[in-house]
């Protein structure tokens, strides 16, 4: 009898826990929810997780604050965030940064953005812009590269493991022939092309304007108005098709790079951990907001493309791109900043 009251006892119990855990994630969202964004405010980062944030504010009917935890090139955020509870209530910006090139130039980075994560929608792409001095010497990419074989080469800008890092990168291996010599040097035959690191974009720009460096790759957004104003002249983008803001620069292919493609992108990831049902949720929240016209006016005019969505098809790009850009940071021979 006392062993049947127990059970009995024990089976009200677990079933008590089952429902309240259920009714739990049934009302999920139940309090506000933070975005973690893993660079300083104002930046591209910034205002993509800023946009959807607001959207999914009224999707969701809770509070989505945005905490911007910069540092180390969006590592130090995104450890931060999956440190926190796997319940749905602490959402990560992803990027070509922190869940790609950092893998490459720290294998102990202290996640793995293929099996810590849950990728459930891609954002944002966006082209970065080869630049130059209005009067520079270098009117063209070809131009350009000549002038890198000339004298001591061409001095470029560039803000450590940033996708305009991986553009300018791109471009100079793919027009170098490299091999390493007995000591483990670095031997190329081509061009002659020294970098200078920034800490940022308007630093970078402004090294640029000021003729401290020949040139930069850096996303097109944070260059338009310095073009619009004639402080830079823009030679190529780094995306597949032109840009809808320079309708008149040639793509990185048309400038004689076949297949180049070096553009910035980010999205929306949780931890692992988080309950599928709350994933499930997000994903076709996320996937309603950036079908929206609300989201299509600020994308389109500002030189971005909306991706196709889903979590799937995000989780397979960050694990080619952490792939495609671990290769680049190998051969050219990139350390850690």
């Amino acid at each position: 009898m006392r062993k049947t009251v127990r059970m009995l006892v024990c089976g009200v119990s677990l079933l008590v826990a089952v429902t309240a855990a259920v009714a739990q994630q049934g009302v999920w969202p139940g309090k506000p929810l933070t975005l973690v964004v893993p660079f300083p405010p104002g930046g591209t980062s910034d205002k993509m997780g800023r946009l959807v944030a607001s959207e999914l504010e009224k999707a969701l009917g809770q509070p989505v604050k945005v905490e911007n935890l910069a540092g180390a090139g969006g590592v130090t955020g995104t450890l931060a965030a999956l440190k926190r509870p796997a319940d749905g209530y602490t959402l990560i910006q992803s990027g070509i940064g922190q869940n790609a090139v950092a893998h490459a130039l720290n294998p102990s980075v202290g996640y793995d953005s293929v099996k810590d994560f849950v990728h459930v929608t891609q954002v944002h792409e966006g082209p970065n812009v080869l630049v130059v001095k209005p009067d520079s010497a270098y009117q063209s990419v070809k131009a350009l590269i000549d002038g890198s074989k000339n004298g001591a080469g061409i001095k470029y800008g560039y803000t450590p493991a940033a996708s305009g890092h991986m553009a300018m990168e791109l471009m100079i291996q793919m027009q170098q022939t490299c091999i390493r010599g007995d000591k483990g040097e670095k031997l190329c035959m081509g061009g002659k092309f020294r970098g200078v690191p920034y800490s940022g974009g308007k630093p970078l720009l402004d090294a640029v304007v000021k003729g401290d460096v020949d040139a930069i790759f850096i996303n097109v957004d944070a260059a338009e108005r310095y073009i619009k104003d004639g402080q830079i002249k823009p030679l190529a983008v780094s995306s597949r098709a032109r840009s809808r803001l320079l309708p008149d620069v040639p793509t990185m292919s048309e400038a004689g790079y076949f297949g180049f493609e070096a553009v910035s992108w980010s999205g929306i990831s949780v931890a692992k951990a988080t309950p599928p049902a709350i994933v499930a949720r997000l994903e076709t929240e996320l996937a309603k907001i950036m079908a929206s016209p609300s989201i299509k006016q600020f994308m389109e005019p500002n030189g971005f493309t909306i991706p196709a969505q889903g979590s799937q098809l995000y989780a397979s790009y960050v694990s080619k791109e952490i792939d495609r850009w671990s290769r680049l940071v190998r051969v050219a021979g990139i350390k850690q900043p």
